[in-house]
């Protein structure tokens, strides 16, 4: 093996791969990918080359950089190789699952299927869908860490704060939808998008340079009922999906 680089001999061989990148100070997993011939290193030769837009690959190359500040290297292990796109996606979906605290920003394919308890899952599945497509212009916009999803201020506090879209688009929005693994769960009016730095924001944290956020109301009440109901309804249309983005537009070009 080449420094850093595999022979063409074995990059045949490996075919679809999923890598973690381990912190040989702690032993932490710290990034999780998915690749074929030498992806798994390509983030050693980025690390000089960051850019400011590039928010996920940041807080991944900020540990690089610290690890390499220590004289040491990265551990990169190949979790498992010779699979297909597909499988290459929902490994990599189940090891973001399975390892908290990456440096990943979105999860990987198949999130709305990841770890919940079986109340969860019943609750879930039990809910009217949305089946139908859209009129309105939407952003829809997902949010996975909520402790109460019947609370309207915490829905509305993570939905608001702070994502890197584009404005564009975003302003043509007439509704931001809020998304928790596949179920529509607030749904808002934007009266003012703002750079995630505004005073609006205080006490919300830093975000990183470049990220928005919006002030706005909720939404009127024949909204709310079409799009998400009592205790939420469940995205079935293709369409409306997110597969891994953290933003989906829908009726916006």
């Amino acid at each position: 093996m080449r420094n850093n680089a595999f022979t063409e001999k074995v990059t045949n061989s490996l075919g679809n791969y999923v890598y973690r990148l381990v912190d040989p100070r702690n032993a932490e997993t710290f990034y999780v990918g998915r690749g074929v011939g030498n992806s798994v290193f390509d983030h050693i030769s980025e690390c000089p080359n960051l850019k400011d837009d590039e928010d996920e690959l940041s807080a991944k190359l900020s540990r690089i950089s610290s690890i390499r500040n220590d004289k040491l290297d990265v551990i990169h292990i190949i979790h498992r190789h010779g699979l297909s796109p597909d499988e290459a996606k929902e490994v990599e979906s189940a090891l973001i699952d399975a390892y908290p605290g990456l440096s990943n920003e979105i999860s990987g394919r198949g999130a709305e299927r990841g770890p919940s308890p079986p109340q969860q899952l019943e609750r879930r599945y039990a809910l009217p869908s949305i089946d139908f497509e859209p009129s309105e212009k939407l952003v829809l916009i997902n949010i996975n860490n909520l402790s109460n999803t019947h609370s309207i201020y915490e829905i509305y506090r993570q939905t608001r704060f702070a994502w890197r879209a584009d404005v564009r688009k975003l302003k043509q929005a007439e509704y931001v939808l809020s998304v928790m693994r596949g179920v529509v769960v607030g749904a808002f009016i934007v009266d003012e998008w703002l750079p995630a730095d505004h005073e609006e924001f205080r006490g919300f944290g830093t975000a990183p340079k470049g990220r928005i956020g919006f002030k706005g109301q909720m939404a009127p009440d024949e909204i709310w009922n079409k799009y998400v109901g009592v205790d939420g309804k469940r995205i079935v249309l293709e369409g409306m999906k997110h597969i891994q983005f953290p933003i989906r537009y829908w009726g916006i070009r």
